[in-house]
């Protein structure tokens, strides 16, 4: 009996052991977002859910402060060097000079960047952008429940921010954490994705059949799969409505990151 109990005793301690070492590998500033599945807005006309492999993403957007610190080690991205092929006029357009944001906050979310910047930026950190599904799975959560997409104060909470005039200037993680541990998914800026207008160039199912040319009018909400969720119709439309090179006041980005097998 003794023994058995100390081999199970062992074995636990192994597996604790292989426990922490896991979690050691991820960076402080990320978060591991468990697989699982969700039906997108527009998903496939037979509503088949689309599956997502665990990942990592960043627990904030992208700061003022960390992309000046980006700025230093990349000088082509500074706003007096870019290539209008990767960011129009507007790039960085609230910053005072190439290496100086000026009178804003320094921890508040970096906007008026482009995709190509933004990709940049990941890039260099050995991360990359989430993909469109990832984020949206992840934005799904409430304080306590992955997909609270169904919760009538959950989604008035999103509209509501969406109708408000805003102010882009306030510090990251003023928001609820989610049920991932995430913060600012909702309420502070809109962000990038990496194939942000795929619904808009692959069509309805993102899966290369034709396009759905009502997609984005007025009546583009009754396809939805959720009517309570024409906060994430809004979203789709914001998106296809982008290009690459684009910036905005309203626009940033956070990272995310593979999870090595």
């Amino acid at each position: 009996m003794e023994a058995q109990f100390m081999k199970r005793f062992h074995y636990c301690l192994i597996l604790l052991s292989w426990v922490s070492i896991s979690f050691s590998q991820v960076p402080e500033d990320m978060v591991t977002i468990g697989a699982g599945s969700y039906v997108p807005l527009y998903g496939t006309t037979d509503k088949k859910p689309v599956n997502i492999k665990s990942f990592l993403l960043d627990v904030y957007p992208v700061t003022n402060q960390q992309y000046l610190e980006f700025l230093k080690k990349n000088p082509n991205y500074r706003k007096s060097k870019i290539k209008r092929l990767f960011a129009n006029t507007t790039y960085l357009s609230e910053w005072s000079g190439d290496l100086s944001f000026g009178q804003l906050n320094a921890n508040a979310p970096v906007t008026n960047i482009s995709w190509f910047a933004a990709k940049e930026y990941c890039e260099c950190q050995g991360k990359r952008l989430a993909t469109l599904d990832e984020w949206e799975y992840v934005a799904m959560a409430d304080e306590k429940r992955k997909d609270a997409r169904s919760r009538e104060e959950f989604n008035k909470y999103i509209l509501s921010w969406y109708e408000k005039n805003k102010t882009y200037n306030n510090s990251v993680g003023k928001t609820f954490k989610n049920y991932w541990g995430v913060y600012d998914m909702h309420g502070l800026v809109w962000e990038w994705t990496f194939d942000f207008n795929s619904i808009f160039l692959s069509g309805e199912s993102r899966k290369d059949k034709d396009t759905d040319k009502d997609l984005f009018c007025g009546s583009g909400s009754v396809n939805a799969t959720d009517l309570m969720n024409y906060a994430a119709f809004m979203r789709y439309a914001f998106r296809g409505s982008i290009k690459a090179n684009y910036t905005t006041k309203n626009l940033g980005f956070r990272c995310a990151k593979n999870i090595a097998n």
